[in-house]
């Protein structure tokens, strides 16, 4: 769930970047959001799953 998070954030990162020209801070929020995930991801590992 989290490492989805972490690419759609990443995603969008990248689409604000590239195509809609969005403030640099809302691009940083969304880059720092994207990095916490796939961190999250990593430290929790399985254990973390719901199911």
């Amino acid at each position: 769930m989290l490492l989805l998070l972490a690419i759609v954030l990443g995603l969008a990162w990248i689409a604000g970047f590239g195509f809609f020209h969005v403030t640099a801070v809302a691009i940083h929020v969304l880059i720092v959001l994207a990095v916490i995930s796939l961190v999250l991801h990593f430290v929790r590992g399985k254990s973390g799953a719901l199911t």
